[in-house]
């Protein structure tokens, strides 16, 4: 009886989220085609609804579209990190999102660089997704051809990408007065409407193809020789996941920053293993605690006034403190089911 309330909780935990991340997606939707007749009177009404919030609230946040923006960005970063990064920590490539974080924030330093000595004004989240991808590529080239650990070419592509962002980063100040400030530590300010619209698309096609392919996933997660046994494209499957994990982490850079980012491919997962009784229930329980830190982070960040993404990690990470003290297992062992 207790295992049936359970799991009709995380169904209904997971229901929520999923009609959350959908609500978020329509007011994307809207804030984008607002110039619209047809959409123009819906979007006046949502400020008014923002505005009525405030009041009630005392805030001065819900009446703006960038926070807005910022908010939806966030709910499905709080879907998608913790749903990619519960296959990248039971393959112990946890250490991979810090990584692709670092090439992401070498990708927008050349994007700055670029965009100040040319005038080009693209946006910056498609040159830092670009380089993020190349640099995921780069990393599986290297780990499937050298005979050294596997963590040494995440190593290397971690320190020598941050190693290229920051002599860009002083090469262009001296130049032009770039800041990225705002892209290390996280900023709502950074969530630019193209940012939270790519955001929106990545994180439909991220579900859509985790959903397609969760059993090819799950093989090659707990058994990559069986895999190649059974005549699995597992070098394809594998590109997919670090790619799918480029796309997460650029996108919760602009919430968390570079140095922050990894927090929520690991600590929801991490909470969610304590509790856990496979690696299913692992997937629904880190979707909704990274959900939760993404709220409960938020919600501190406004109230006091304090950057989004410590706030968040702080909520996450005692989210895991609370799942070790309410679990009665000393070592995760879960099923594959």
């Amino acid at each position: 009886m207790h295992g049936n309330t359970r799991r009709r909780l995380e169904l209904a935990g997971i229901v929520l989220t999923g009609l959350l991340a959908t609500a978020m997606l329509a007011l994307l939707l809207v804030d984008w085609l607002r110039e619209y007749p047809l959409v123009a009177p819906l979007y006046e009404q949502l400020r008014l609804a923002g505005r009525l919030l405030d009041d009630g609230l005392g805030t001065n946040v819900f009446s703006h579209p960038f926070m807005w923006r910022s908010m939806a960005t966030g709910v499905l970063i709080g879907v998608v990190a913790p749903l990619v990064g519960t296959y990248l920590v039971h393959r112990e490539m946890a250490l991979i999102g810090e990584t692709l974080a670092h090439t992401a924030f070498a990708g927008v330093a050349i994007g700055l660089l670029f965009n100040a000595t040319t005038g080009w004004d693209g946006p910056l989240l498609f040159v830092a997704l670009v380089v993020a991808i190349v640099g995921a590529l780069g990393v599986q080239w290297l780990t499937e051809r050298t005979d050294t650990y596997g963590d040494v070419p995440i190593a290397i592509m971690l320190t020598g990408s941050f190693a290229v962002g920051t002599l860009i980063i002083s090469y262009g100040r001296g130049l032009t007065g770039i800041s990225i400030e705002g892209y290390l530590f996280g900023n709502l300010s950074v969530v630019s409407p193209t940012g939270a619209r790519t955001m929106a698309v990545l994180s439909v096609v991220v579900v859509a193809v985790v959903v397609a392919t969760y059993k090819q996933l799950l093989f090659i997660t707990f058994d990559e020789q069986a895999a190649r046994v059974a005549r699995l494209n597992v070098s394809l499957y594998n590109t997919l996941l670090i790619v799918m994990t480029a796309v997460v982490v650029v996108g919760a850079m602009q919430i968390l920053g570079v140095i922050l980012v990894a927090a929520m491919l690991v600590v929801p997962v991490a909470a969610a293993t304590q509790l856990a009784n496979s690696f299913r229930e692992t997937l629904f329980l880190s979707i909704l605690i990274g959900e939760l830190s993404i709220v409960g982070g938020f919600a501190f960040a406004i109230s006091q006034s304090l950057p989004p993404g410590g706030s968040i990690v702080v909520v996450a990470i005692s989210a895991y403190l609370l799942a070790i003290f309410a679990s009665n297992r000393s070592v995760a062992a879960i099923s594959t089911h």
